[in-house]
This record gives C-alpha cells, structure tokens and sequence, in this order.
C-alpha cells in the first residue's frame, strides 16, 4: 500500500497535470514544458517543509516517558529479568504510543492533505463540495431572500467550441488525417455514461452499441472492416469513432485503436503507413507515432478543462479553513489533552496551513492564468462584408464579372446559371458580364472573395460605414462575442432573443460526471449577464426553453434581470399533432421566458389585427362612420338605473328580463338611438345591440402569452423553410420565423437592434429581412454562432433570404430581394489564445532563480505564468505593433488538429476595443485611416502604419497633408501605433489629442472583470 506522503505526491502530478505529458496543445503543452521544474520544487522545496515545520514541536510528555522507560530497562537489565515483561515496561511502551511521533504527525499531515485536495477536484475542476458532516453539504449563503445554487455556479462554462468536432491532422507529406464522429452513434453520443461507465472515444464498429471490447468488434470480414472504420474520401484519410460508455481507459483505448489503424493500413492503406508511424517521441515515450499522439490530442480536447474557477484561490483557502475546523481540530480531544498533546494539534494545522497554502497558490496561479486567456478580449482574426450589388459602386463591376470565385458562389447559392430566355435582362454567361450585374441587384456581394486593394476601394465608397450596416455576423463562442461588444453596443439592443440547448435529446450538450444541468446553468449565466448589459432601458430578453430546464432558468434569470422584472412565461405551441410513440405525455408547447430590462419603461407593442378579425366588420346600413360589428348591450346583474325599456322604430318595446340590465343608463341610451349607434337588426325589429365601429376598436391587440402555431408557425414550418432554402434537411432544429417575428413586433420600433447570440441557422436574420420587408423597417441584428454551420448554414441562409423572398427546393422562386449590407467576422477562440503561448525566461532570470531560493518558491507560486508568457502573441505583443499589418496567430483552421497563421485584423479589434462608431476606413499609400465616434461622442481618428515604411517625420508630413487638424476635420482623439512627435503639430488654439495606441490596446484588451 502507498504511503501518505506517496499518495500526496500522486495527487499533486493530477492536479498539475503531469500525467498528460504526452499532450502538446494549449496548457498541456506549457505545464508540460514546466513539469520537471514544478515536479523538483514540490519534491525538494515545497513537501519536505513539512517535517521542518513539525520539527519545531517539542513534547516533554515523550522525552519524560523516554527517559523512564530507559531507566526501566537498565533496571530489569541490572536485576537480569526479561525487560519486555515487567508491567512497568508494558505501561511505559503503551503510553508511547499514543504520545507525540513526528513521522506520525507528518504521516497525518500528507493523509489529511490528500484527502482536502481530493474532495474538491476532480478531472481538472474544483467543485464546491463543502461536507457539513458525513454526506451532506454546506451552501453559501449570505441571507438572500432565495437562493439558486448550482456546483459550478463560481465557474465559467470553458469547453465550448471543439465539443465532437472533427479532427484534422498533417502528415509529413502534407496529406490529412481525418478523426470524424460517426453519424450513426449521434443519438447514443447524447446520452450520459451508463452503469457507473464514463464515456469513451472507440474506433467506431458499424454502429453496435454498448460493447465491451473497446469498439473493435465486427470487423472479422478482411476488406469490409477497413471499409467501415477508415476510408480514402477525396486524397483524405477518413477515420470513425464513437463516442459511448466504457470501462476501459482512454489511454488503453486509444493503444489498442492505434494499433487497429495501424493494421487496417498495413492491409489495405499501405501508402498512408509510413506517414501514420513517424514517430513523434516524448520524454516518457521515445516509441511514440505521430497516430498515437493526435488520438491524444483528439480524445483529451473532449474531456478536459470545462470549467475555471473564478477565484480559486479564495474558494480554497475558505475550504480549507472549513476542512480543518471540521475535521482535523476535534474541540473535544483539546480540552482534555495536556499542553504538548495541544501543541501538537496546533503544529499540525500549521504544517497543514503553510503546505496548502502554498499549493493553493500554485494551483491558483494556473487558474488565473487561463482565467486571464478566457476574460481577455479575443483578436479579430478576420473580416469580411456582403453587399448587395445595388450599394456597390459600378466602377467596381468590371472587377467582380471577372471574379471566377465570385461567380461560382452566386451558382451554388442562388443558380444565377438559370437566369435565361430573359427578355428583360441579360442571360446568364461565363464569366459574367457588366449589364448582367446591373440587371441583378440583389446578387450578394463577399469580399472574401476578393483581393485586399479591392475591399479598400469598396468600403472607402461608405460615408458612414456603421450606419449603413444592416446586420453583424460573429464566429465565436458567444462568452468571447458578447465581451468584446460591450463598449460598441451597450445600452444599444432593443430585445434580445435566444434559442439555447435544450439540454436533452439532440440539444444536449456534453456535461462531465452528474452535472447535466449545473454545466448547463454555468454556460447560460455568464452571456446572460453579458448580454442585459448591451439591451437599452427600454430593452426586452426573450429565451425559448421547454420543461428540461425551465425550474433552474427561470431562478437564474430572476437573479440576473430581477424578479421585478420577469414579464411573462409564454407558451408556443410548436407542434401540430400529438406524437403516439410518447412514452408519458406528448409534449405540444415550449416556452418563452420574457424579462425587461427596465419593466417601468419597456413599452409593449400591439399585434398587428388580422384579415379573419377584420371580416367581422360590416357595413349593412351603409353607416357614413363606416364598417362596425355589434355587440351585446344587457349584463348578466341587476341595477336599477339599467332597468327601462326601449322602444325600436318600429314601435317593438324591449325590456330586459329579470336578474338582468342594460349597460348603459336611460339618458345615455337614448343618445346612442338618436345617434344611430344602436342596431334593431334589418327589419327594426331585433334584439337591441351596440353598434362597435372598426374605424373606434384598437388598432392592434394586446399580446397574450399562448401563441398558437397558427399564427407563429411550428417546428415542421421551421424545418419547411430550410428545406426551402437549401433543398435538404440541413439544420436539426430551427425555430419558425413567424415565432421570432411576433417576438420583435411586441418589443421592436421600426428602427431598432436585435441580438441573438445562439443564432443556429440564422432564424433570427431571417425573421428580421423579413419584417423589414413587409413595412419598409430599417431593423438590425446581430447573430452570434460557434458551431461549423455557421459557414454552411447560417450565413449562407441569410444570404439567400437578402438575395429572394421565396425559396424551393434550393432555387429561388422569384429574385425579389432586398438592399443589404452585413459584416461578419471571427474572433480568436480560448483554444487559439492558449495554443500561441510562448514561454521565455532569460539567462538572467534562470540564473537569479537558481542563486535566490526564497525569491524563487515565490516565483514558482505566483508569478512564473505570467511572467513568462509576456510577448506571447494572444497576449498582445506590443513590439509586433511596428508593422500591424503583420500581426499573426497560429489559428485552429476548422478542425482542431490543424492551424493556420493567420493575419490578426488589429483595426478592427481596436475599433471594437474602443467602442467605435465607424464612420469611415480609408487606405491611403499603405496606412489605413479610422474615423468614427467613441462612445463618450468624441471624434476619433486612428492612424495604423508601418513605421518602418512611414517614419515619424513622414508622418508629420502625412497628418498635415491630410488636414487632419483643419477645423473642418478637427478631431478630439487621435491614435497612432509607434511612438510619434504629431502632438508637436498642435497649435495653442487646438484641442485635440494623441494617445499611442498599443498603451490604450493593453489597457483595453485586459480590462475584464469577473462575471
């Protein structure tokens, strides 16, 4: 059995990580390349403090005993009896046992370590699992009226964006290796471990399900087995896995699915072996494949590294004040031991102290470090815009009829190639030509496609580029997306709308142990908070769930928004008919959450009236005052002054009956039958009624909070519409546009923006070209997507919705579309910020370290991380800002085995840094030009340029050519990249002011504060 110490050692390599020295990516690779150093600090500096510090105790209860017992012995040896069986001898040993041992103390100072730093971690997270006693609980709780808590509600939701991704990898040769999830295990991959069983990644065996060997089975036909696990697909290496319940060890997995793989390529993929064995050796495994680390790679990036503490440090620290006053400090056994035995207690809680104190500042340290990666804002790394052809000057046609890319796009989105026979506009041709551009407006314009000079010379044409922008595209987890759109658009939103997970069947997402929905809460907190920030006073939220996790949302969102502010829980009907296989009920509605930002100024809408509530107005009598419906005049009570009779023209008397009344006294009835307001039917002679004209009844109607699918439309009209669009059932579950649109007719002028920042496919978009095109609004919206359906469902849906109303079977019905400008861009992941760390320490440093102990166990505990990893390229490396345009990071192309340098769009970050309204971006001879508001209303202007190509003296020359400082274009900021003398150029009567915009960057980029 391991010792204590042994199995403190242990626990300490898991929760640095050191058992996952195989791994090479993100902070694998950086505790990796510190294991030695930690490992040796632990070992020889941290763990033997502990007998130092017990060192210190003296007990003069044991040197009392040791001293009698020697005198016992030397007496029995004097008298020549058997030492070992006089009572005195006996006593004196017994009592020595329960006295004060140091190797027994620091035996209980490594077990009760052990057993503190154990019940709070787990698979790299620390849960709060406080014990008030034996299985149960303690909860925060700081006198609040209600209290949700959930285990990781002081974490943030990390594993987001590579959740079942693919995986792709190089070999050697530049062919790629493709790890994909089967399909046909898609439902299985939704449900959570089974039988005391983690799930596992296995080489996928045909779809079998639950198998027990590891997912190797059904492979006994030769050419049939490399046929179902591996295939050649266009020059790619497709290999398939399953993600299921299994008792085996990923590592043990992922061994034997190395050397079926290997075998399968032997057999029947022999020109893929040479590269699938190359070896890729560590310091534990020199035999290591370039296979067996990427099936490393590939299974741990699903299985580590969900949550981050918020503040460990503190979380810690507080437990292990609980741990040892509840479990260690026994108050009982102190009161009746003597002084040393006290002494003793006390020493071994100090030890106990000074050791975890330290290692939670270590572990700390490293949760800080990717808090800060997390909480940072995320680089830009791409921009792009799409344009209708109408808002495109037309000295820039004859660019995009030669485009080859350009014109490929429009056939595949929206078979232009079928644009024929036409008399009134130009045949479709290869390449295009001018007039038929002109004759299509409507075509969608993505500069993608197009050279850089080209896309200077499109976006220069926009005098108020944001302004003019319809919609905003983000590709990024929505935490990053929402962060870095704090400044541009806070207070700016007018109703947010959301369609997140369901967390169950084909939304579930995966969630470690038990915590299905504690991660699921995690997730939604954080972007909640996030997005009320960007929603103005008058602003609304709306977030469709159903009964899986409605309990936990709704106290979630009431902690958020307020109670005060809850407006509503709507019920949608979003099915048409009841489902007979259903085990219990047959589930007909989900729901919609509503909060106010501000419930005293949120104003509610009317819905529009419908045609079949119209065609109850008539006009029998050709009333001049127009069309009217009638309505009942008795109530169903007895009032005096009700109680008369009416006398119709004819002559026909009418009284109400008893228990009954008219609803309006004699005078005032006898005005509404001089006003022709009372109707007596056709002939005279009917029953009284009041007569209600439609030109008097409320131009609207109020909304109610059960919306029918008759009216929002349901699920099966949702997945119509995308069938419609792309000819196949390309999205799983898509929400009705109509529901969307009833959501922004209730919350949403004309003019107004709305937020999605779980855009799927783009309902959201969609729903909003669409009422803009029904009453000539001028809405905008803003989607937020991670998933890879971004590029494949989302942006191209919407393009298709901007180019054509009416969609079928993937061609367009009619080419009526709309005037549109949308941007999109992509944002640097957690993952990216984590895989372009470099960590450098200097000769200096390495030697002052060595020379220096205290100042290096002070390093290692709390500095080393950051210190280090200064000058990485995610954590801005302001030396770098010379040439911005030069500005790269190794950026995960797709898949998360394979990176691409990419070029950061440091313009566009800063601009979103700083808030800005752009108005205008110009290139001129190389430098870029911003101009825009910040949100204070102070006119900005942003200069980036190469130093080395426009020095500070040509930059003088510059900024007075331009005339920035006239009083016409006179500015009030003006940021420049590079150290610069242009504020010599003001004159005393001037006001503005220069800022270098790397110390702005900084500041900007890394003001976060916990959310």
């Amino acid at each position: 059995m391991a010792s204590n110490v042994t199995k403190l050692r242990n626990l300490l390599a898991e929760l640095f990580m050191f058992e996952f020295a195989d791994l090479d990516f993100g902070i694998y690779r950086i505790m990796n390349s510190k294991r030695t150093e930690i490992q040796r600090f632990l070992d020889e500096d941290l763990l033997p403090q502990v007998q130092a510090e017990l060192g210190n105790v003296k007990s003069g209860e044991r040197t009392g005993l040791e001293a009698e017992l020697t005198q016992a012995l030397q007496q029995a040896k004097e008298l020549g009896a058997d030492p070992e069986q006089l009572p005195k001898v006996k006593v004196l040993r017994e009592r020595l046992l329960v006295t004060y041992n140091p190797s027994t103390l620091e035996d209980e100072v490594f077990s009760q370590l052990a057993t503190f730093f154990r019940r709070y971690y787990k698979d790299g997270d620390y849960l709060a699992l406080r014990r008030y006693k034996k299985d149960v609980y303690a909860l925060p709780y700081e006198g609040e009226e209600v209290k949700l808590h959930w285990a990781n509600a002081d974490q943030y939701y990390i594993k987001s964006s590579e959740h079942f991704r693919d995986y792709v990898f190089k070999l050697p040769d530049g062919r790629r290796v493709h790890f994909k999830l089967s399909e046909a295990d898609s439902e299985e991959n939704n449900n959570k471990a089974t039988n005391g069983k983690d799930r596992r990644f296995v080489l996928w065996d045909g779809g079998t399900a639950g198998r027990g060997d590891g997912g190797m089975a059904g492979q006994g036909d030769g050419g049939t087995a490399g046929r179902g696990v591996m295939q050649e697909v266009d020059g790619e290496l497709v290999i398939h896995f399953a993600y299921r319940p299994n008792e085996e060890k990923q590592a043990t997995l992922n061994r034997a699915a190395a050397a079926k793989i290997l075998e399968l390529a032997g057999v029947e993929f022999t020109a893929w072996l040479e590269g699938l064995q190359t070896k890729a050796p560590t310091e534990k495994d020199a035999g290591r494949t370039l296979l067996e680390k990427h099936l490393g790679d590939y299974a741990a990036r699903h299985s580590f590294d969900y949550f981050i503490h918020k503040d460990l440090r503190g979380f810690l620290r507080r437990e292990l004040d609980f741990f040892i006053k509840s479990e260690v400090m026994l108050l009982d056994d102190i009161e009746e031991d003597s002084a040393p035995r006290v002494e003793q207690y006390l020493a071994k809680v100090r030890a106990m102290r000074r050791i975890a104190h330290k290692v939670i500042d270590m572990l700390a340290q490293l949760e800080e470090f990717q808090k800060k990666l997390w909480l940072k804002k995320k680089f830009v790394v791409a921009t792009n815009y799409c344009v209708t052809l109408d808002r495109v000057p037309e000295e820039l046609y004859a660019a995009i009829a030669a485009n080859e890319a350009q014109r490929e796009e429009w056939v595949r989105l929206f078979a232009i190639d079928e644009i024929v026979n036409t008399t009134a506009s130009p045949n479709y041709s290869a390449p295009l030509t001018v007039d038929f551009l002109k004759a299509n407006p409507f075509l969608v314009l993505d500069t993608q496609f197009f050279t850089p000079d080209f896309k200077t010379r499109l976006l220069a044409s926009f005098d108020d580029l944001d302004a003019q922008l319809d919609g905003l595209l983000i590709h990024s987890d929505n935490f990053q997306a929402l962060n870095l759109l704090q400044e541009r658009y806070r207070g700016q939103v007018q109703c947010i709308f959301i369609d997140p997970p369901y967390n169950i069947g084909e939304d579930q997402f995966p969630y470690k142990d038990n915590y299905k929905h504690s991660s699921w809460l995690a997730m939604m907190n954080s972007a909640v908070v996030f997005s009320r920030n960007l929603l103005c006073e008058e602003g609304s939220f709306y977030c469709c769930i159903d009964d899986s996790e409605i309990a936990g949302l709704r106290m979630c969102l009431d902690g958020k928004f307020g109670v005060d502010q809850f407006l509503a829980s709507i019920i949608w009907q979003k099915v048409f008919a009841p489902k007979p296989a259903a085990k219990t009920y047959s589930t007909s509605h989900d729901y919609l959450l509503t909060y106010a930002k501000d419930i005293e100024k949120w104003h509610r809408r009317l819905l529009p009236r419908t045609s079949a509530q119209d065609v109850l107005y008539t006009n029998p009598d050709n009333d001049p005052r127009g069309s009217w419906a009638s309505d009942n005049l008795l109530r169903n009570e007895h009032r005096d002054n009700g109680v008369y009779s009416i006398v119709s023209s004819t002559g026909k008397v009418w009284t109400p009956r008893n228990g009954t009344s008219w609803r309006h006294p004699e005078d005032e009835m006898q005005r509404l039958i001089s006003s022709n307001q009372i109707w007596f039917g056709p002939d005279g002679n009917s029953k009284p009624r009041r007569k209600k004209f439609l030109s008097e009844v409320q131009q609207g109607l109020v909304p109610e909070t059960l919306w029918e699918y008759e009216d929002v439309g349901h699920t099966q009209d949702a997945k119509r519409a995308i069938i419609a669009c792309f000819g196949s059932d390309v999205f799983p579950t898509p929400k009705p546009a109509k529901l969307i649109e009833r959501a922004c007719r209730i919350s949403c002028e004309f003019n107004n923006l709305i937020l999605d920042f779980f855009a799927g496919s783009g309902t959201t978009a969609h729903a909003v070209i669409n009422l803009n095109r029904e009453d000539g609004g001028q809405r905008k919206y803003i989607l937020v997507e991670m998933g890879t359906y971004f590029n494949t469902v989302l942006k191209p849906r919407i393009l298709k919705v901007i180019y054509s109303k009416d969609w079928k079977d993937g061609k367009p019905v009619s080419r009526a579309g709309s005037s549109h400008l949308l941007k999109y861009i992509r944002l640097e992941s957690y993952e990216d910020a984590l895989n372009n760390l470099d960590m450098q320490r200097s000769e200096f440093q390495a030697q002052l370290l060595a020379d220096e102990p205290e100042l290096r166990e002070d390093y290692m505990l709390r500095y080393m991380l950051d210190t280090e990893s200064r000058g990485s390229a995610s954590l801005l490396n302001i030396d770098a800002f010379a040439n911005p345009f030069a500005y790269t990071l190794k950026i995960a192309n797709g898949s998360v085995g394979e990176t691409r340098t990419t070029s950061v769009d440091l313009v566009e970050t800063f601009n979103y840094l700083l808030g800005l309204r752009v108005r205008q971006i110009d290139t001129i001879r190389g430098t870029v030009v911003v101009k825009g508001l910040n949100p204070e209303g102070q006119r900005v202007l942003i200069i980036w340029r190469d130093v080395a190509q426009l020095p500070n003296e040509e930059l003088d020359t510059f900024f007075q050519k331009q005339g920035y400082t006239t009083r016409d274009h006179e500015f009030d900021l003006i940021y420049v990249n590079g150290d610069n003398n242009l504020e010599n150029l003001r004159r005393d009567d001037e006001t503005w002011k220069v800022r270098l915009t790397e110390e702005e960057f900084k500041r900007l980029m890394f003001d976060v504060r916990d959310v």
